[in-house]
């Protein structure tokens, strides 16, 4: 169970980091993707702007090191004599998980003393013929103890039945809603990354009056493409196939919480009942059923601290690096957060083709949609007429910054709706019958032109902060502040619940061996006759006689 729990935990974390480490596809592809998503080299830029040999921040003079939750996992290292912990969160170390099994030792401790300990009481019992000898009125006022006892202890089990039953079940559901949270950002992902791809195979064949992008561009966007697409289709299969193994995970532990919770809770109920009705040979089955079942529940106990303690952990973890993004972490190694200068190189190029778009507009409405040629210099006659179409507004300058737009300059925004009124009714040979500028296939290729560049405007944005860790950062503020307090709750909750079935079963074991055993009304009137029989012959009789059953459980002497 504890293999499996922490079977569940690192393929949590591998989904989570493959989701997270796409942001670096672009600017870090040899290593990032060859390591952690198993794919090949994604490629560079031509000309440089993007290379292989771009690197992830590394150690430097104004990057400090942070140990993330030192405080809170200095704990006793198993693998260490014991010695104390002091390496922080780190999920790729085996001394940090060695120190977090430790916080479940106690609860497997128990198990292990229990097991041993009601296990050679059993066998005394059974094989010894141990057994109380009450008299009179102490087997009276036992037999009430005992009753009310029983009454108690199965009363705590059955609510630490409920508890385990609703915790769980809000467990269960806080888990799957985090790691759908997850999943929904990785679909993100692997949706940016193709609405960037679209478009800019879009910006490829963009031509405005057999005006190309080109053919340099057309190239550079073909490796961003291809990369881009492999790195997208990894990233959904590899959360695919994580998200389906953590449900099974969820969905097993769940089964086998809700499994416990039932057994208890029959078994101490018809404890209870069988005790009270005095079945002596049936109660063998339950208290030996109930004494591995108490087991099994500190071990759930134990391993449900564990898992605890990792989330807590993990959730700290988390808070202290999105207030110190810039640290160097244990978190370093899953989400490589990418510098400015790599960040700022992407951007520029990406700049670059949103440029040569306009260029291409601005070309053919300089060119052919502005001029007035006669009627002889066909193709760029059409006969147009009318006031001139003002130019496309360059979102960036030479220098690829943000510039103002002109109030004579076009918005791309409204470019298509200020085209409209240049938009003549053509002929049935292709010629304008009405003033404008525009045929409506040329306004139709200027608009396809304006709508690419529009949406690199503003899909490229987003992929960048993924780039550098921002999206990740505001991904796991919202997982700190919003999943990890529940899944705490709940976590307490499953476990106040074994606690308390536990504590409820272990004594109900005893008590139904003792009620059971207590003189039936057989043994009572066997009693009197003897006394009768005593009388008439002039004999004594003791009153402490013990009679026992034929059965192999030794009874409680009268």
């Amino acid at each position: 169970m504890e293999m499996r729990l922490l079977s569940f935990l690192n393929v949590a974390f591998i989904a989570l980091s493959i989701f997270l480490s796409s942001i670096s596809v672009l600017s870090h592809p040899r290593d990032l993707l060859n390591s952690t998503l198993g794919g090949e080299n994604v490629g560079s830029w031509k000309n440089k702007i993007l290379s292989t040999n771009a690197e992830a921040p590394g150690p430097a003079d104004d990057v400090s090191t942070l140990v993330l939750a030192e405080n809170r996992t200095k704990r006793p290292d198993i693998l260490s004599r014991f010695h104390k912990y002091r390496g922080g969160w780190d999920i790729a170390n085996k001394h940090y998980w060695a120190s977090v099994g430790f916080t479940g030792a106690a609860a497997f401790i128990v198990s292990v003393l229990w097991f041993i300990s009601f296990g050679l009481a059993l066998v005394v019992h059974y094989l010894c013929g141990w057994k109380l000898n009450l008299r009179g009125k102490e087997l009276s006022w036992s037999l009430r103890i005992c009753l009310l006892l029983l009454a108690v202890f199965t009363s705590a089990a059955a609510i630490g039945c409920i508890f385990l039953s609703l915790g769980q079940d809000e467990f269960h559901r806080e888990a799957l809603d985090t790691l759908s949270y997850v999943g929904n950002q990785s679909d993100y992902t692997v949706q940016t990354l193709r609405n960037v791809t679209e478009y800019m195979l879009l910006a490829k064949i963009v031509n405005v009056a057999q005006i190309f992008l080109p053919s340099d561009v057309k190239d550079d966007i073909d490796h961003l493409n291809a990369d881009l697409y492999s790195a997208a289709d990894t990233l959904e299969q590899k959360t695919h196939e994580n998200s389906s193994q953590i449900r099974e995970v969820f969905n097993a532990v769940r089964s086998a919480l809700i499994i416990v919770a039932v057994l208890m809770l029959l078994i101490s109920i018809l404890g209870l009942v069988l005790s009270i009705l005095g079945h002596q040979h049936a109660i063998h089955i339950f208290v030996i059923s109930g004494w591995l079942l108490v087991v099994v529940t500190f071990i759930l106990c134990g391993v449900f601290v564990i898992l605890n303690n990792a989330i807590a952990d993990t959730c700290m973890a988390m808070g202290e690096w999105v207030e110190n993004p810039h640290a160097e972490t244990a978190l370093t190694n899953i989400l490589p957060c990418i510098d400015q200068r790599t960040t700022n190189q992407t951007l520029f190029k990406s700049k670059q083709v949103i440029n040569d778009l306009v260029n291409i507009v601005n070309g053919f409405v300089n060119s052919v949609a502005n001029s007035n040629p006669p009627p002889r210099a066909a193709p760029n006659y059409f006969n147009q007429s009318g006031p001139f179409i003002p130019q496309l507004c360059y979102p960036y300058d030479s220098n690829m910054q943000d510039r103002p737009c002109s109030p004579e300059e076009l918005h791309m925004e409204n470019a298509s709706l200020v085209w409209e009124n240049y938009t003549c009714m053509v002929s049935a040979d292709g010629l304008c019958s009405s003033v404008g500028r525009l045929t409506p296939d040329m306004y139709t290729q200027l608009v396809s032109a304006v709508n690419v560049s529009y949406a690199l405007q503003h899909y490229t944005p987003p992929l960048l902060s993924l780039q550098n860790c921002d999206f990740v950062r505001d991904a796991f503020r919202t997982i700190t502040s919003s999943y990890c307090p529940p899944l705490g709750r709940y976590l307490r909750s499953v476990n106040a619940g074994l606690a308390m079935i536990s504590i409820g079963v272990m004594p109900c074991l005893a008590l139904w061996i003792l009620y059971a055993n207590r003189p039936q009304r057989e043994e009572v009137f066997a009693e009197l006759s003897l006394r009768v029989r005593g009388s008439c012959s002039g004999k004594s009789f003791a009153p402490n006689v013990n009679v026992q059953s034929t059965g192999s459980t030794p009874r409680i002497g009268a």
